[in-house]
């Protein structure tokens, strides 16, 4: 049990989420590795969100408000840490979920559906229920797409992404929007909009930015992307991690 006044907290309490989803059969081995790498670049960040992870965020926002079919790719460790948030952010721009895994197994994806469906997802793709489609140019299981879902999406939110499904994601004519608290990343540097942020900070932001622009026009939310930069975005967070670093030098 970590105690409240704990210097170290928030970030021991994800911890104890991670390993109870490792231990129920949610997380692989690696989704543990994956988020001890990624707490590591919090703390680099200061473990808290930052100007340009903010000025992503609403990126984001605008973008997934204007797509005509989104859809929010959950893992393991998306649905041991934001499984309500995402159910949420779904329903409010009336988005898909689907479940992609690099490490698949049909109690995984059984295990995660229902976390979802707890959460108050009405419906759930990329179950073993469904027949699948595959997409070109990755190996991995994470090349499961669904007909309904990531298949046929334009606008796709991937948090805790692979870089090689990302940069396939984009070949195939999607936009792509990701979390990731590596700004140096292939996933962060292929994505369309990175949001270096840590994901239980991330996904409670967009959906505020969500419920915010949602009454914006078209050309409102366009002239928000047109004023993003993506590349130079994830510059200003470098310079601000190196910042952090020499400040605890």
């Amino acid at each position: 049990m970590v105690e409240k006044g704990h210097p170290r907290y928030k970030s021991l309490k994800l911890r104890e989420k991670i390993l109870e989803a490792y231990h129920k059969g949610v997380l692989a081995d690696a989704g543990i590795i994956a988020h001890g790498r990624g707490e590591a670049f919090d703390y680099l960040i200061g473990e808290k969100t930052r100007k340009p992870a903010a000025r992503a965020i609403k990126a984001a926002a605008a973008l997934l408000l204007l797509a005509k079919n989104p859809v929010l790719s959950v893992n393991g460790n998306t649905a041991a840490l934001v499984p309500e948030e995402i159910v949420e952010l779904a329903r409010l721009l009336n988005a898909k979920i689907e479940i992609n895994l690099f490490h698949r197994t049909p109690k995984r994806v059984k295990l995660i559906e229902k976390i979802l469906k707890e959460a108050g997802a009405e419906e759930v793709l990329g179950t073993e229920d469904e027949k699948l489609k595959h997409l070109k140019g990755i190996k991995s299981p994470r090349a499961t797409a669904s007909p309904r879902g990531i298949y046929i999406a334009d606008v796709v939110l991937v948090p805790l992404e692979d870089g090689d499904r990302a940069e396939v994601l984009k070949k195939a004519g999607k936009a792509i929007i990701t979390v990731d608290l590596n700004p140096l990343s292939r996933t962060s540097q292929k994505a369309d909009i990175s949001i270096t942020d840590n994901i239980v900070r991330a996904i409670p932001l967009l959906i505020k930015y969500v419920k915010k622009l949602k009454d914006y026009k078209k050309d409102e939310l366009k002239k928000i992307l047109e004023g993003f930069n993506n590349k130079k975005n994830l510059e200003y967070m470098l310079r601000l991690i190196d910042l952090q670093r020499m400040r605890k030098l």
